[in-house]
């Protein structure tokens, strides 16, 4: 039987003895400070990339911050991943994930925009899914500007993130523009609707709980929302044409690995180019982890690799 990888087990031994209030009892902004606390003992820092800036782009509403990373360091049109950071739409930010973005960077020999885009409850659903899709249109618009190659662009993201990468992905598909040719999914938020059996088997002691989950999802629905919007579940819908090829990443001991392996399977039946890479003996937000997870470095790095292949047709450097 697979265990948790004996290097995440201090982790989550950590987390039980320390405890934290409940949920109920802590405003997104206490949570949001104490994640940001924890965020240097999760990974080690690797060094600033050369091409390294912060700028905004167009938001849903107004501008929103973007991150550029780029180890090439050259200013010609590059392929290039939009990247979409977790956070169960409550918290997060361009620093959270700020390290996994100079892997992805690095590992894929890639050009990675990170967007910052509105968080809950100070702003709901669908806000964070407005911001995803100016943002990458915006991108595309000032291709030439940013470094970016404009039929080179793919999307990417983890866990909340994740879901605004294949939203975003559906709706190009659906208009037709703009040319997205990759998603990078890790461990993704497929559906609100109805739980799952990983939902339940892992709703306690594994990082990521059914707690933490509702209390994301009563942050960011409205409601009134409807749960099966499919720019909420896009798992409750069929793939649409022309619907860009993905990488899907589950991790073994995560409330959200049936969503995400039923999303992969879902984008194979419709004909979908998907590969469906599963680290059974890992906890949602492992890729963040490198320091508590034996495989994370391995996984982003595959990761990066699969989409410069699919960006250049060529394998990484």
């Amino acid at each position: 039987m697979t265990e948790v990888d004996a290097k995440t087990r201090p982790l989550l031994d950590m987390i039980a003895m320390l405890g934290a209030p409940p949920l109920s009892q802590t405003s997104p902004q206490q949570f949001r400070d104490m994640r940001a606390k924890s965020r240097d003992m999760l990974n080690s820092a690797w060094p600033e990339p050369p091409q390294y800036r912060t700028f905004d782009v167009a938001g849903g509403a107004g501008p929103i911050r973007a991150r550029l990373y780029d180890y090439a360091g050259t200013g010609r049109a590059r392929p290039t991943l939009v990247y979409y950071h977790g956070g169960g739409f409550v918290f997060g930010d361009l620093d959270s994930h700020d390290q996994l973005c100079r892997r992805l960077a690095k590992a894929g020999d890639l050009r990675v925009i990170a967007i910052e885009y509105r968080l809950a409850p100070e702003a709901p659903f669908p806000a964070a899914v407005e911001d995803a899709w100016a943002a990458i249109n915006d991108i595309v618009a000032r291709a030439e500007e940013l470094g970016a190659d404009s039929a080179r662009i793919g999307v990417g993201g983890d866990s909340a993130g994740a879901n605004l990468a294949t939203v975003t992905a559906r709706r190009a598909a659906i208009e037709g523009a703009p040319a997205i040719r990759h998603q990078l999914l890790f461990y993704p938020v497929t559906q609100s609707v109805r739980s799952t059996p990983s939902r339940e088997k892992f709703a306690e002691g594994y990082f990521l709980t059914r707690e933490g989950m509702d209390w994301f999802d009563g942050h960011y629905l409205p409601k009134d929302a409807d749960r099966t919007d499919p720019n909420i579940s896009p798992l409750l819908h069929p793939a649409p044409k022309n619907l860009a090829p993905a990488l899907v990443i589950t991790a073994g001991f995560d409330p959200l690995f049936d969503e995400g392996r039923a999303y992969a399977e879902a984008l194979l039946m419709a004909g979908v180019a998907c590969r469906h890479i599963d680290y059974a003996d890992q906890i949602h937000g492992f890729a963040s982890f490198c320091n508590f997870s034996s495989v994370a470095e391995e996984a982003i790095a595959d990761a990066a690799n699969d989409v410069h292949a699919a960006l250049t047709g060529e394998a990484a450097r």
